[in-house]
This record gives C-alpha cells, sequence and structure tokens, in this order.
C-alpha cells in the first residue's frame, strides 16, 4: 500500500458531475423566458463556444483583466448566438440566471462512491485537499454540496492564477501542506491535466477511468494507479 501524508483530489467528473446536460437547463431557462431552443442545439453550440474561448482566453481570462462570471456570460451569450438567438435583451438575463445556478447543490450531483471515498480517508487521519482548474464559485459549491468539510484547503486555478497541467498549482499545494511530493499524491479524471501532472512535479497518480475519456488517454498505465471507481483507493493507500 502506498502511504501518504497529503491527498489532493480533481473536482468535475471526480468527485461532482452536473445532474443534468446543459443542453437541458439551458434549454429550459430559455424557455423560461419564452424562448424554444433545442437542447440538442444548445449542447453542440455550448462546446463550441467552450472550446473557442478556452483557446483565446483561458483560466478564466483572467491574464486580460476579466474574471469567471464575465468569462462564462460570454459563453452563455455565443452559446444562444450559434443557436439562433441575437437578442442581447433577452440574452443577458439568461445568462447572469444560469451563471448564478450553476453555484446551486441541486445543478451537482457527487458520483457514484465519492462521499463514501471521503469520509473514509477522513477516518483515517489523511489530510486532503482540492486542485482543480475550477472557478471562485468552488468553495461554495462544495460547501452546498456537503464536501468542503473533507478537505483542508482548496486551490481552484482562478484564484491561484494559473491552471492544470501546470505544475505551478501542484508545487503551491506541496508548500501550502508542508508535504515532500513522494509522500502525497492527486486524483483525476483526465489523463494530461490530472494523472501526468501531477507525476511530473513527483507526486503520485490515480486515474479515475469514465466511459467518455478519449481513446487517445488508452495508454499503458500500472494497473495500481488506474481507479475503475472511486472506492478502490481505498484499498491502494494509506496514512503514514
Amino acid at each position: 500500500m502506498l502511504r501518504l501524508r497529503l491527498l489532493t483530489w480533481d473536482v468535475k467528473d471526480t468527485l461532482l458531475r452536473l445532474r443534468i446536460p446543459v443542453g437541458e437547463s439551458y434549454a429550459a431557462e430559455a424557455l423560461a423566458h419564452g424562448l424554444q431552443v433545442r437542447a440538442e442545439t444548445l449542447s453542440r453550440s455550448f462546446h463550441q463556444a467552450y472550446k473557442a474561448q478556452c483557446q483565446c482566453l483561458p483560466n478564466y481570462g483572467i491574464n486580460h483583466g476579466l474574471c469567471s462570471r464575465k468569462w462564462w456570460l460570454r459563453i452563455i451569450m455565443e452559446t444562444f448566438r450559434r443557436s439562433g438567438v441575437h437578442d442581447d435583451g433577452i440574452l443577458q438575463p439568461i445568462a447572469e440566471k444560469l451563471y448564478w445556478d450553476y453555484c446551486r447543490a441541486d445543478y451537482w450531483e457527487p458520483l457514484p462512491g465519492a462521499r463514501e471515498t471521503l469520509q473514509q480517508c477522513w477516518e483515517l487521519g489523511l489530510p486532503m485537499a482540492v486542485i482543480s482548474n475550477f472557478d471562485r464559485r468552488l468553495q461554495a459549491i462544495l460547501s452546498l454540496c456537503s464536501l468542503r468539510q473533507y478537505f483542508q484547503f482548496v486551490l481552484c486555478s482562478e484564484e491561484v492564477g494559473f491552471a492544470k497541467p501546470d505544475k505551478r498549482i501542484f508545487l503551491k499545494a506541496l508548500r501550502i501542506s508542508g508535504v515532500p511530493p513522494q509522500l502525497a499524491a492527486h486524483v483525476g479524471d483526465h489523463y494530461l491535466k490530472d494523472y501526468r501532472a501531477a507525476r511530473e512535479v513527483g507526486m503520485h497518480g490515480f486515474l479515475l477511468k469514465t466511459a467518455d475519456q478519449p481513446a487517445e488517454w488508452d495508454v499503458e498505465l500500472p494497473e495500481e494507479h488506474v481507479l475503475p471507481s472511486l472506492p478502490h483507493l481505498l484499498s491502494l493507500i494509506e496514512k503514514e
């Protein structure tokens, strides 16, 4: 078993996931404002808008004078524009409402085994923290979902100023905890941003396998580095 003094976690699609697809929630909010837009169309448009904005304004645009709220409002409005809605007078209140809706607990749900795994790690006395490419709403979301109490600290990329796979966010977690990398491990669902990035700073890495991971991530990893489910982690670690 791996002896650890720090266990860090990714959040989205590792501990928490959306209860309903983005397209469905956007379509429901549009309907509440008198607009009928297909959820499938909004889903496709969202992924296009999100990808484009991440490329030109990475990490919530903080290096371009933006904050996450303005960054997300741009994406939401662009999603609707790509779906054929161009009235900013209608789009602005829809975007504002959706931005705050995604800070509500009922928009999120723990992944299977997430709460139980965190509880058991906590009962072992294993210090835990979060390293996430999330915006400043993360602290509130974790609290509303009754997960915040498990973590000694939470690092989100908007507040820290750099995003995974940038090694500085992992090094900051190690500095805060005072734990050497060989006694720390990170759990996440992204091969590059979680597993490989953690290992490049000397931490141990665990990759949570999910059904929708891209084929290029299907590389040969040691069996003990791959989690078929979150509870599987408990058989691999122990507190030092």
